[in-house]
């Protein structure tokens, strides 16, 4: 079935993009994105993202049934993927943004983000250490195994009858 529009009918924007929200609800220079359109910038999955704004990291404007987001999203997005690389829970990662955009004193933010900082590198630095154990452990079974395999090797040449390398050159002189 075709349709067609009258000459001042908007067109309506594809499935996969919702449409923007008023311009009057938004600064001029702020541009919105569709959940799509993040997922995809920064190689998501769209039930991710709807993770966290469950968990209150994100809070999209609406249009309609349509998520409509802003910058400051986008930017909590990118904070939250940063702080997840670096080794941060969401609760902390939600702490450190939440505060990052309160207007209160910056001193008592640089200062709380500090020891949020010092925290997480102590767990890193235990971690490290585990790691670094481990690392020993393995190989010092790796050198236990490839002595116990050349040790077979030369049982196994002896049992069928060939002899080891320095008696079969004394027995040709």
């Amino acid at each position: 079935m075709t349709r067609t529009a009258s000459p001042s009918a908007r067109t309506r924007p594809a499935k996969t993009s919702p449409p923007e929200a008023p311009a009057a609800a938004r600064p001029r220079d702020e541009r919105s994105y569709t959940i799509t359109e993040l997922a995809q910038e920064f190689d998501l999955t769209t039930r991710a993202i709807r993770f966290y704004e469950d968990v209150g990291l994100l809070a999209p404007a609406r249009a309609g049934r349509n998520r409509v987001y802003n910058q400051r999203d986008r930017t909590r997005l990118k904070l939250t993927l940063r702080g997840k690389r670096l080794g941060f829970s969401l609760t902390e990662i939600l702490q450190l943004v939440t505060m990052y955009e309160s207007p209160a004193d910056s001193a008592a933010q640089l200062e709380a983000f500090s020891q949020a900082l010092a925290r997480h590198r102590q767990q890193l630095e235990r971690q490290l250490e585990d790691l670094q154990l481990t690392l020993s452990e393995i190989g010092q079974h790796e050198e236990r195994c490839a002595r116990l395999l050349a040790e077979r090797g030369k049982s196994r040449r002896r049992a069928a009858g060939g002899a080891p390398q320095a008696a079969r050159s004394s027995e040709k002189s």
